[in-house]
């Protein structure tokens, strides 16, 4: 129906197979994009380099989202090789481990500058490189989760994080909707991923979510991914500033 041959995606936050930005990548190659993706370090590195080649990746990158310079190299990189990007996936987050686990009200400030700075405003920093390479329009999305908006045990401080994230998708797409840009954040169910890992009786929430969800199947990176790409197309150019779910219908009767 629809085709990206010829668009440009920059996707961060891939760190392996099971990675929400990895369920992204694939669709986006699949439907014709080229891409440049990004790894968090040197460890990181042997867990996505093979991933990002056997996509095709024209670009693979170190990408630290805390620091600025390697953002910079980054979009430099990709002004050098394209001159241009139509597509942004941010897929990160981040909370020190002592915050995530314990109670919001008991977070720790640095903590939660972590989480914001890490799962936020790297969003914003990712955008504000990305406006000058959009001159004819383009679309960036994050991912969110159902816990920005009800309480999700032991999801903690990470629900509020993420309530932070939407607001900015939204004020974002209001700030870029007239230059042609999209601003949307995914929103799939619960997901066995490395980031999950670290949320306490994650399994659990699987097992309940799985039986409350209506089509009674948790969402997959393959699902993310196919509707992250149909967002990507010229045929959602006038879709912007919306939480998208990807949860089977979960968030209808959660």
């Amino acid at each position: 129906m629809f085709s990206l041959t010829g668009k440009r995606a920059l996707v961060v936050g891939i760190a392996n197979d099971h990675s929400i930005a990895y369920g992204c990548a694939k669709a986006l190659r699949a439907q014709g994009a080229d891409l440049a993706i990004t790894y968090l370090n040197a460890k990181a590195e042997p867990h996505v380099r093979p991933l990002a080649e056997a996509l095709g990746a024209e670009l693979i990158l170190p990408m630290d989202a805390s620091d600025d310079a390697q953002m910079d190299a980054v979009f430099a990189a990709i002004t050098e090789q394209w001159g241009a990007l139509d597509v942004l996936v941010h897929s990160i987050a981040y909370c020190p481990k002592e915050d995530l686990h314990g109670r919001v009200v008991d977070c720790s400030r640095e903590g939660f500058v972590v989480a914001m700075d890490t799962s936020v405003h790297s969003f914003l920093r990712m955008i504000r490189r990305a406006e000058p390479l959009m001159p004819n329009g383009g679309t960036c999305m994050t991912v969110s989760f159902y816990g920005s908006e009800k309480v999700v045990d032991h999801y903690n401080i990470m629900g509020p994080v993420k309530a932070a994230l939407e607001s900015v998708t939204r004020y974002a797409a209001a700030e870029l909707g007239p230059k042609g840009i999209s601003v949307h954040a995914l929103s799939p169910g619960p997901m066995k991923t490395r980031a999950a890992s670290g949320i306490g009786h994650f399994d659990e929430l699987m097992e309940q979510t799985a039986a409350r969800t209506p089509t009674h199947q948790l969402a997959t990176i393959d699902d993310v991914g196919a509707y992250a790409a149909f967002l990507a197309s010229r045929e959602a150019a006038n879709v912007t500033g919306a939480v998208h779910p990807i949860d089977g219908g979960y968030h209808v009767v959660g």
